[in-house]
């Protein structure tokens, strides 16, 4: 192996941000295991390369004496005339197998600081043990079917979103594994989304979802006089709209988040109007108490809205109507004062019924009653 030739490796490795001394150790390596085994010697080998001028020298390792933990060894020059000639082919093996390791280990430590983020990509692959992502040339990402939505089908080349939740690094390729289903996909998407998350204006505190039905977020914000609600869903519903469609329709419900249980419980149960919310601290159990007309928009279609409203907030909750309650006796817990919130604040004058907004009314009690006048009736049917 000529000088020229060691030179354009040195340029080579630095090109291709290669070790240009890694590289050479291997060569050597390569070569000793092939002149083993092309002259069929007994003993192991030993190839050395002139770091300046590339020339091979090969070597016989053989045994003069020792035990056979620590064996004794004499190196016999036993360089062939044509070393060149076998040492330009494995040079060649070995560079193209370090520019891949290289290009791997690049694509490794590119990605492995971004789980947790969003990517864009094309579908190269889809079938039902996996769809393969083309992120970019060179670059894919392995979709299984358990992050993948029920409800979604993928055709080739169709563009899409996905989140990757795990680099890992394999003796191919890096391993670049992303959902569709995370409920951190949600998230991301607000983000490009809507410039008031992007900036910190308004901050995501919750996100429950169920895969290509529905997800509950919850949102609030940093800046008086913002609404963290308006600002997501964007004006005639245009930001939370871009969302779904990106999402295959599925149903997003953004609501105001509460550092007050019995407000954030009222909010989450949305679309649902909600009477009252009592609250067991000990228990972490939220009963939420709903008109009986809202019994089944509360829980929703197999129990979803209520699942969803649980997973959000953290709380177990227990919804009933009016009618369950007040055959529970809850109607009267909540006029007595007993574990809820709302009947906590009766004595400071004001009605104790939450509104829909989720938000405690701000009317003045009737004398003799915990309500107001508008709120009176139903207080009496609870």
């Amino acid at each position: 192996m000529s000088s020229e030739l060691m030179d354009a490796l040195r340029q080579l490795a630095r090109e291709k941000n290669i070790d240009e001394y890694d590289m050479l150790d291997r060569l050597e390596q390569q070569l000793a295991a092939t002149y083993r085994r092309m002259l069929d010697l007994e003993n192991d080998t030993r190839v050395s390369i002139d770091r300046e001028t590339g020339r091979i020298y090969l070597y016989e390792l053989v045994p003069v004496g020792g035990t056979e933990e620590e064996p004794e060894v004499e190196e016999r020059d036993i360089t062939p005339s044509d070393v060149s000639r076998i040492a330009a082919q494995a040079a060649k093996n070995v560079i193209m197998s370090s520019i891949r390791e290289a290009e791997r280990d690049k694509i490794y430590e590119e990605y492995s600081d971004r789980v947790g983020e969003s990517v864009t990509g094309t579908v190269q692959q889809s079938d039902n043990r996996y769809t393969l992502i083309k992120l970019r040339e060179g670059v894919e990402a392995l979709l299984p079917p358990s992050e993948q939505p029920p409800n979604e089908r993928y055709d080739h080349n169709q563009r899409l979103k996905a989140y990757i939740i795990e680099v890992r690094k394999t003796s191919t390729e890096p391993s670049i594994v992303v959902s569709r289903t995370h409920p951190g996909l949600i998230r991301r998407l607000f983000e490009l989304e809507v410039p008031e998350i992007y900036d910190g204006l308004v901050e995501i505190k919750s996100v429950a979802r169920e895969p290509g039905m529905r997800s509950k977020v919850a949102v609030s914000s940093r800046e008086s006089g913002l609404d963290p609600v308006g600002a997501c869903v964007g004006p005639k519903g245009s930001r939370v709209r871009m969302i779904v469609s990106e999402l295959r329709g599925e149903r997003i419900d953004v609501i105001p988040w509460s550092e007050e249980p019995s407000a954030y419980v009222a909010n989450a149960i949305s679309p649902a109007k909600v009477s009252s919310v009592i609250i067991d601290e000990a228990n972490h159990i939220a009963t939420v108490i709903v008109p009986d007309d809202q019994l089944s928009l509360a829980i929703g279609k197999e129990g979803q809205n209520a699942r969803l409203a649980a997973k959000l907030t953290g709380w177990r909750i227990d919804i009933k109507s009016q009618v369950q309650a007040a055959e529970a006796g809850l109607a009267a817990q909540v006029a007595s004062g007993g574990d809820d919130r709302h009947a906590e604040e009766e004595s400071d004058g004001r009605c104790i019924a939450v509104m829909s907004s989720g938000m405690r009314c701000r009317n003045k009690a009737r004398p003799g009653s915990s309500y107001c006048g508008v709120h009176e009736k139903e207080g009496a049917d609870s």
